[in-house]
């Protein structure tokens, strides 16, 4: 997948987090995502900060692409970080609307690493 010919949004979470989802067959929300009442996306400009801030040195992680035409009315786009506008689902992900789950494993300098085209 191109990840740079169409504006997706991305979720990251933890494998276990992942596996539960996969028997569920939809996630419902990490920790934060059940508390704050949605769950948080970034967009392609907004993940590796978003990485950097909430996950930095986090192993296991994974990174959910969702192409967000597909998520309707429920998809929110909201101030947040520095008013900057981030995805939020007010709903639970569907499989059926994830395109790509990669790992994002930390390199030897201590950073996460993206898939090719972010």
């Amino acid at each position: 997948m191109n990840r740079l010919s169409k504006e997706y949004i991305y979720k990251i979470v933890t494998a276990q987090q992942w596996a539960v989802a996969q028997e569920q067959g939809e996630f419902v929300g990490a920790p934060i995502d059940l508390e704050d009442g949605y769950i948080h996306f970034s967009n392609a400009a907004q993940v590796k900060e978003t990485v950097s801030r909430h996950f930095a040195g986090q192993l296991d992680l994974l990174i959910v692409t969702v192409d967000p035409e597909k998520l309707g009315d429920s998809l929110k786009w909201e101030p947040s970080r520095g008013g900057d506008l981030f995805p939020h689902l007010y709903a639970n992900l569907s499989m059926d609307h994830v395109e790509a789950v990669d790992d994002l494993p930390i390199g030897k300098n201590g950073e996460h690493l993206f898939p090719s085209g972010l």
